[in-house]
């Protein structure tokens, strides 16, 4: 296990060529996000997917969040999106708004768990954005904690809980912690709201009126 320091907010070339190596490479890296620590896998390498799930010990069934450097990369993990993802990508993205979208047959089943759907987002804080970019696709969006435990705002406490299994660590120092992103559905008839976060729901009105469980 590596750890390196990097600012998140404006993560240096140097500090990520390690990283995205270990993306390549099949690693896991744990890494702050707007919230609290996540860990990043390929998404692209089923194998590395699968040593993540065990690595938190998370349900072989249970899907897996993508994050996007920009909403072009979306192109690579959905079959197509409807008329109306473009607007929001435009109006949220970067930010915490997670849009569930009919997902490529070619993405790993522990993306998809066989539903057909992936949930993807640009998050707002660089770091997990350049790393995407510089992967040149989708990493995991998980949280760095063991299912159903506190996630970790720090590295050390990334350190303590998981003292196997990751490649890298990048400390950029401790995390804010807060709501986790507003999740859309819009694969159903009508667009479905899964989860109100750090987004209002109310917010989403003029794009998609009459969300269903807004």
């Amino acid at each position: 296990m590596r750890v390196i320091a990097i600012d998140p907010a404006q993560p240096r070339d140097d500090r990520l060529a390690e990283p995205i190596e270990a993306l390549r490479a099949g690693e896991i890296v744990a890494l702050p996000t707007e919230t609290f620590y996540g860990l990043a896998v390929d998404a692209t390498n089923e194998e590395a997917l699968v040593r993540l799930k065990r690595l938190k010990q998370k349900p072989d069934d249970s899907r897996v969040l993508l994050l996007l450097s920009d909403a072009e990369q979306v192109d690579a993990v959905a079959e197509r999106v409807p008329a109306v993802f473009a607007d929001l990508a435009r109006r949220f993205w970067p930010g915490p708004l997670t849009l569930v979208v009919p997902a490529r047959d070619e993405l790993p089943r522990a993306v998809t768990c066989g539903s057909g759907t992936v949930a993807v987002r640009v998050p707002g804080l660089p770091l997990p954005r350049r790393l995407a970019q510089g992967l040149g696709g989708a990493i995991s969006g998980v949280s760095a904690n063991i299912t159903d435990r506190t996630p970790c705002r720090t590295a050390p406490e990334v350190v303590e809980t998981f003292p196997e299994g990751l490649g890298v660590v990048l400390d950029g120092g401790r995390s804010p912690g807060g709501a986790p992103s507003t999740i859309v559905d819009l694969t159903a008839e009508h667009p479905k709201l899964v989860r109100e976060g750090l987004l209002p729901a109310s917010s989403l009105g003029s794009f998609l009126p009459g969300l269903a469980g807004a």
